[in-house]
């Protein structure tokens, strides 16, 4: 069993026996059993769990049990019975159309303001899908907030096959942008003496360089290293998004180097560098829900105030969409990446002629030339200057490309650095053949930064960056 298996096996255990005991005070008596992947025999015993937990009845505590044996019995069904449950709540449980068209027909011939006015409020009420009620009862259980989040998770597998299952999407992402607005969550710092349970989680939800073992762990979250996540109160054990931090001198180049579990153990107040090289976004249902750029810089707010002598701040990043770009770019405009003739060594190492035929060799196959001091030196200024025009140049409409880009700039950091095998891993060379970015973070520019990228779709990058594109 992995560990993200078994604590979130775990979790569901916690949240079946906190609502088992809530859905015991229901009095509500609704017969029949709904197998695991939801039949459409079955589905009428759905609607009728949904609509009891719509009608008005009973106090609060009637509330949230009813709410507590729907929210069961979504847990107890399959991928498929799930997906037939969204589509029930998407379709069946939208804004009701003709009962907004009649009220905009009665407001177009109200005789007066005052019933102008009258009609607009049950407009409002009408255009709130009667879904969104059900999943603000949710809300009100223990876990609910953690189920919510699945939920949506759940969800988000089939917004772009289905219309209603995007709208059921979009409420319940505004609702979620609602309840976890930065002002409510909190900012803390993981160490070793962190209980167990979370730190299996961050070894679970590490996206960036995989936690191969708790020594590894252990080595990340060493004197000289900071772990950050931001929580939110009804979530209190669950990481929403954590950043890893290393104290160093100097911007780091080499991801290897950070990583190194040899490594001795430096002085953090002999550091004058705050290199960030791991985010994790924690929770799948929170995507589009941005908080990102609030810990970057609530992180380093609490560094520059706990260690005055660090005065940089900056990422040592991936480019993970540039090795898909550049294959594209072959395809498409193969003299945008180079031209001329080939040099004998890259010809040698890859039997190809032609510098498309050289680089898809060397994009299929990394041991061809890594190592190979004189392969290395060939390809090096095609490479850097293909990954400095992709980061620099590539779009998507007005914002950048490379998605980790894109949320840097957007954060109002500048492209600073270009670093040369930077991350040799087997996912590194496959995403940007060895390729990292130091993403700058100059506190006093980050706001105009961050205008001229929104703004204009300006990317700031340093000179030695975009002289790269002239090499």
């Amino acid at each position: 069993m992995s560990a993200s298996t078994g604590f979130l096996d775990r979790t569901l255990r916690q949240m079946r026996r906190a609502w088992r005991f809530a859905a015991a005070a229901s009095t509500d008596e609704l017969k029949g059993q709904v197998s695991a992947d939801l039949p459409d025999a079955e589905l009428p015993l759905v609607r009728q769990h949904i609509d009891a937990c719509l009608q008005d009845r009973g106090g609060e505590v009637s509330a949230r049990a009813r709410a507590a044996r729907l929210g069961e019995l979504y847990l107890d069904l399959s991928p498929v019975g799930r997906e037939r449950f969204l589509n029930l709540l998407a379709c069946d449980y939208d804004v009701p159309a003709d009962a907004v068209a009649e009220l905009i027909a009665e407001w177009r011939e109200a005789p007066n303001s005052t019933a102008r006015f009258r009609i607009q409020g049950k407009l409002r009420q009408a255009l709130e899908p009667p879904r969104t009620t059900l999943l603000r009862q949710f809300n009100g259980l223990d876990a609910g907030v953690k189920f919510l989040v699945d939920l949506r998770s759940d969800l988000r597998a089939h917004v772009r096959s289905s219309k209603p299952m995007a709208a059921l999407d979009k409420d319940l992402r505004d609702l979620l942008a609602s309840w976890f607005d930065i002002g409510f969550l909190d900012l803390r710092r993981i160490t070793w003496e962190t209980p167990a349970a979370l730190l299996e989680k961050l070894i679970a939800y590490e996206a960036v360089h995989a936690i191969i073992s708790w020594d590894d762990l252990k080595n990340r979250l060493a004197e000289d290293r900071r772990c950050f996540a931001f929580f939110h109160p009804r979530m209190p054990d669950e990481p929403l998004i954590f950043v890893q931090v290393a104290l160093v001198k100097g911007m780091s180049a080499d991801v290897r180097t950070l990583l190194d579990e040899s490594a001795p153990l430096e002085d953090p107040l002999a550091a004058d560098a705050a290199i960030f090289y791991s985010i994790s976004n924690c929770q799948n249902g929170l995507a589009g829900v941005s908080f990102g750029n609030f810990l970057i810089k609530r992180v380093a707010a609490a560094l520059a105030s706990d260690l005055p002598n660090i005065k940089t701040f900056a990422t040592l990043s991936p480019v993970p969409g540039f090795s898909g770009w550049l294959r594209g770019t072959l395809d498409e405009e193969p003299a945008r990446i180079a031209d001329g003739p080939v040099p004998p060594v890259l010809q040698e190492v890859t039997q190809a002629s032609d510098w498309s035929g050289v680089l898809r060799c060397i994009l299929d196959d990394s041991t061809l030339w890594v190592d190979h001091v004189d392969a290395e030196a060939a390809l090096k200024p095609v490479l850097m200057r293909a990954c400095a025009d992709y980061l620099l140049n590539a779009r998507r409409g007005e914002r950048a490309r490379d998605p980790v880009a894109h949320f840097h700039l957007s954060n109002g950091a500048r492209i600073e650095r270009l670093n040369w095998l930077g991350d040799l891993s087997d996912e590194g060379m496959k995403r940007s053949s060895g390729l990292m970015v130091n993403y700058l973070y100059k506190l006093d520019e980050v706001d105009n930064n961050h205008e001229a990228y929104s703004g204009d779709g300006k990317i700031v990058a340093n000179a030695s960056v975009t002289k790269l594109m002239k090499t």
